[in-house]
């Protein structure tokens, strides 16, 4: 099931919008910070993504639909380094104060300037073929867990594997170009429990209670995360009859899944009678969310779907 319907004010954040809701979280600076001189967070940001240029520019480099790839990749490599130099020195140039989502911004902003509409779709398609012919075994995987608690555990631990499949870091693209990523493994290794932040058990016992009406997703990377470790959490709240949506990127961003993308990932996935992996998907709404980068932005959740709060 696609969506359309018009953008209304996203429900589930303070109202009004514009004034209680901000997207990054992050301390980046404080009103008593000097204005014209970049705060330590700031610097280790945009250092941050300073190091994180020669992955893309690899990437922009093999990008077949763009005639002389490798001059443009030079000339992006090069004007992305003189704004991020740029705000060092003062971080008000280019509309900054820089944050993450200003940062992405630019970044997309000059890859889309130079002819580069999606420089990691390759990897994109290649990790998603190979996510597709695991979920199967994934999915089993879980379904023999009879202990709903367990069960519920192993989906999270999915969710937290799958998400290792950020090419935006410049460490995990490195890592990927080298020995690529294996699932199961990163299942495995996992970081054990008590994790820094784990509200884990409050999560399983309000699961235990009742099924949510209505679950809005916001979906993040190609591949493993959105195949191995969101989409066998989905099934498992629409075999408990919840409506789940599965918000997916308008444009294409880094590796990150968009909605065409996630349309075509789920009728690869469902069976003739539209079925997945046996679980009916007649509550699942796959959503255009209109955001652009791999950030959740201020734009793509002050307005989303009216149907999703109908």
């Amino acid at each position: 099931m696609e969506s359309e319907s018009e953008l209304v004010p996203f429900p589930l954040l303070p109202t009004p919008i514009e004034t209680n809701y901000r997207a990054c979280t992050i301390p980046y600076r404080f009103p008593t910070d000097n204005p014209k001189k970049p705060t330590r967070t700031e610097i280790a940001w945009l250092d941050l993504f300073l190091n994180s240029i020669p992955s893309f520019k690899k990437r922009a480099e093999s990008d077949p639909t763009v005639p002389d790839a490798h001059v443009r990749a030079e000339k992006f490599a090069q004007r992305y380094s003189e704004i991020l130099e740029d705000m060092k020195k003062d971080p008000e140039t280019h509309g900054g104060p820089p944050d993450c989502i200003l940062l992405c911004r630019l970044r997309e902003q000059v890859l889309r300037e130079l002819g580069f509409r999606d420089i990691f779709k390759k990897v994109k398609d290649e990790e998603n073929a190979k996510a597709i012919s695991l979920f199967g075994d994934v999915v089993r995987l879980n379904d023999v867990i009879e202990d709903e608690g367990k069960r519920v555990e192993s989906l999270i631990r999915g969710i937290f594997a799958g998400n290792i499949f950020d090419l935006g870091s410049a460490q995990l693209a490195e890592v990927f170009s080298k020995d690529g990523m294996s699932f199961l493994a990163s299942c495995q290794n996992l970081v054990p429990r008590p994790w820094v932040i784990d509200d884990l058990e409050t999560f399983k016992v309000k699961w235990s209670k009742k099924a949510w009406k209505k679950a809005v997703i916001f979906v993040d990377n190609s591949g493993a995360d959105i195949i191995l470790g969101i989409l066998p959490f989905a099934r498992e709240l629409l075999r408990r009859g919840t409506q789940v949506i599965l918000a997916a990127n308008d444009l294409p961003s880094i590796n990150d899944v968009t909605y065409p993308e996630l349309i075509e990932i789920m009728s690869k996935l469902k069976d003739e009678k539209g079925q997945l992996m046996g679980v009916d998907t007649s509550k699942l709404l796959i959503a255009n969310s209109g955001n652009d980068l791999p950030v959740r932005n201020g734009s793509a959740a002050f307005y989303f779907l009216k149907s999703l709060h109908q």
